[in-house]
């Protein structure tokens, strides 16, 4: 406790660190203000039948990504999945077209061109989901719409500021990115799921306690030691580290004889991070999203039905599949052997019994290929572990997300990067870090310092 004492005064004595936390409190304070104003021409007080609708499924699901906004009617309700989803899109086009593969290559001017083209994307997005949610918002609160409105200047323009709320989050993101501490965008989203947390543990002791048959005090207690393990188990995954070893061999710069070190590449085992599970996320919303535009539920197949239940068999099939694709592909954007391996070879490295150049850059993905199969299909298997804990063990579905699934392995990811910037910034001004050891390893899987 001490300790913990002493570091909070540490962070609060870093002037540049304190003025990062304080600018992340504002911007993430503005983004929960903005859950809670209602689009104009809503009564909120007659929302009660969206919100019964967004309180088990797939779209409770959606709902917790927005923090609630998505069933108050609100200006954010649209949230920053829309982004996500033309993120991965442009991200698809720069492995298949050549255009989008040279704008990569291109650096910072590539970059910032590519970028570019997600938010036209994404506004492209905006404008298609938009009318989708008033539609569904008409279907399942009619009433709660002012008898005044008139439905199509009210469709043009709650169409406008979801889409500009959505953008607005977008901007909030990059400003926290730029300005505070940790990804903005993944700290917007992981706002919007510790928001919803407490309501959902309330739920769980509630349905626990009230009745007998549901196991009382015992099965609760039993829970949180199995959420523990779960916790536990996706901090493994997240900081997972193969170590491959590279000797430097002495060379000569200046009258110096510089090199002969043995050192070690840190190997993710998810490299990918939460990113794949978040993509993945994003695509599973896309039936529900493409549903709302249809009044007649009897249109859609078994199948197509099944991807809106994510308790369902075909559900969790695709998005566990979808989660291992994902993980495959971010790794191979995120890490490149080819030029690990010519960084080495300039460097006078090698890794013992491995020729330097073309070999290098094989055994290298060889070496990824493996230990991201194994990373992979664990975190598909943590992703899905929500369905089990509704379906087998009766854990209340608002409660169920956070065993597991896309929910737990975000906070896990988007806590350690941020306790690892903040560890950065007190170990560069020589103070003890968060922990005894002095590390902290995000998502890089590079310590802190």
């Amino acid at each position: 406790m001490k300790k913990a004492i002493e570091t909070l005064k540490n962070i609060w004595s870093i002037e540049d660190l304190r003025n990062r936390i304080l600018i992340t409190i504002l911007f993430v304070a503005i983004y929960r203000f903005g859950s809670f104003v209602v689009l104009p021409g809503i009564n909120p007080a007659d929302l009660a039948q969206l919100q019964n609708q967004t309180s088990e499924g797939l779209l409770a699901l959606l709902n917790m990504f927005s923090g609630g906004a998505f069933s108050n009617a609100s200006i954010f309700a649209l949230g920053i999945m829309p982004y996500i989803s033309a993120s991965i899109v442009i991200q698809l086009l720069g492995i298949a077209v050549p255009y989008f593969q040279k704008l990569q290559r291109d650096g910072e001017s590539g970059r910032t061109k590519m970028n570019q083209y997600t938010r036209y994307l994404t506004i492209g997005i905006l404008l298609v989901q938009a009318p989708a949610y008033l539609l569904n918002l008409r279907a399942q609160a009619g009433m709660a719409l002012n008898a005044s409105l008139d439905w199509t200047v009210f469709m043009i323009t709650s169409t406008i500021i979801l889409a500009a709320g959505s953008m607005f989050i977008l901007w909030l993101g990059e400003r926290i990115t730029d300005k505070g501490i940790g990804n903005g965008i993944s700290m917007i989203i992981l706002v919007g799921i510790i928001a919803r947390l407490p309501e959902a543990f309330i739920q769980e002791v509630t349905s626990r306690f009230s009745n007998i048959s549901a196991g009382g005090l015992v099965m609760f207690l039993i829970e949180l030691v199995v959420l523990l393990v779960v916790i536990a188990g996706a901090i493994l995954l997240v900081q997972g580290v193969r170590k491959v070893p590279v000797q430097y061999a002495k060379r000569v710069v200046g009258n110096k004889q510089v090199g002969g070190a043995r050192q070690y590449i840190p190997l993710k085992v998810n490299a990918a991070g939460v990113m794949p599970i978040i993509f993945a996320q994003a695509i599973m919303f896309v039936p529900i999203s493409i549903s709302s535009l249809f009044t007649n539920s009897h249109e859609f197949g078994g199948f197509m039905k099944s991807l809106f239940n994510y308790t369902s068999f075909w559900y969790n099939f695709v998005f566990a599949l979808l989660i291992i694709v994902f993980t495959y592909f971010y790794t191979a954007v995120t890490i490149n052997p080819t030029q690990m391996a010519d960084d080495m070879k300039r460097n006078n490295g090698f890794i013992p019994g491995i020729k330097p150049g073309k070999n290098t850059a094989e055994f290298i993905d060889v070496i990824m290929s493996r230990i991201t199969l194994p990373g992979a299909f664990f975190l598909a298997l943590i992703a899905i572990l929500p369905a089990f804990a509704g379906s087998i063990f009766g854990v209340q579905p608002g409660f169920a997300q956070f065993f597991g699934g896309t929910s737990l392995l975000i906070l896990v990811g988007v806590v350690l990067d941020t306790l690892q910037q903040i560890e950065s910034h007190l170990l560069m001004r020589h103070y003890d870090g968060l922990l005894d050891s002095g590390r902290v390893r995000g998502r890089s899987g590079v310590s802190a310092y």
